[in-house]
């Protein structure tokens, strides 16, 4: 018996399930005995994912950025397939811009994405969940917990916003007894940074990410590293999972932003 057990037979979605965290997530979900559902803004690719993990999976392409297109998908899950046990809101994008020069549909792609796309996804699809146990996962980024720096603080800026939704979206949660996990994941080998790829035709053509950037997370660790932990927490009910891949300068640079505020702390 898995630790996951009351979950067995019962129905998971994980977004964003083409490739990288999404799919570590859906792969496991199925190894646990959940039929998941692999939602992409890329028909083939969630359908690929789908295919590869079987047991009964199944595939759903949807934009979650576009409410009335989320709004539509969760009609057509309720229909098709009754009541979710589990929501894993994993898709995102990075975008490495800054936000004094990031061209406005980058800073609009990104939010969308990272923060509207969570929240839309929530509202949607939370209200699927029936029976006990339920449990929402929600993907953040260590990002969200540190000052942002270097090359992405555009991409930092929507993480601490997925960081804002994902925590008050688990108070929500505990009022109706459903449980939640937020995932913040260090530096992890992953396909996010080539995000754009999926979305040419609305942010005028196509678009790969500089090699240089996306070569820092070809060459880091994969996700599979995290699912012990994932699968810890969840079972005991959820909470804040904090996976720093990067030896200690996740931890350094926290405490350097706790630090900070605590300085400009004034009583009055």
């Amino acid at each position: 018996m898995t630790a996951l057990a009351g979950y067995a037979n019962r129905i998971a979605m994980v977004t964003g399930a083409g490739d990288g965290i999404g799919r570590m997530l859906a792969t496991q979900l199925s190894a646990a005995g959940i039929t998941v559902c692999v939602q992409d803004i890329r028909e083939d690719a969630a359908a690929a994912t789908a295919l590869a993990i079987g047991g009964g999976a199944f595939s759903m392409a949807f934009d979650i950025s576009d409410r009335e297109a989320v709004t539509a998908a969760a009609e057509r899950f309720a229909r098709d397939h009754g009541d979710l046990a589990m929501l894993w809101i994993n898709a995102g994008v990075g975008v490495g811009a800054s936000l004094l020069d990031g061209k406005p549909d980058q800073v609009r792609w990104a939010y969308e994405v990272n923060v509207l796309g969570a929240i839309w996804t929530a509202q949607s699809f939370v209200p699927l969940l029936k029976g006990n146990p339920c449990h929402v996962g929600i993907t953040a980024s260590t990002a969200a917990l540190r000052a942002p720096e270097g090359d992405f603080p555009l991409y930092a800026a929507t993480k601490h916003g997925t960081m804002a939704v994902a925590e008050a979206l688990s108070g929500e949660l505990a009022t109706k007894n459903i449980g939640c996990t937020i995932l913040c994941p260090g530096l992890l080998n992953t396909e996010i940074w080539d995000g754009a790829k999926a979305r040419p035709d609305r942010f005028g053509g196509e678009r790969r990410t500089n090699p240089t950037i996306a070569g820092l997370w070809r060459n880091a660790k994969t996700p599979e590293i995290m699912w012990p932990d994932i699968e810890r927490v969840m079972t005991a009910g959820g909470g804040v999972l904090v996976c720093a891949t990067d030896d200690g300068d996740t931890r350094a640079a926290m405490r350097q932003r706790i630090d900070k505020f605590e300085q400009g702390l004034v009583d009055i």
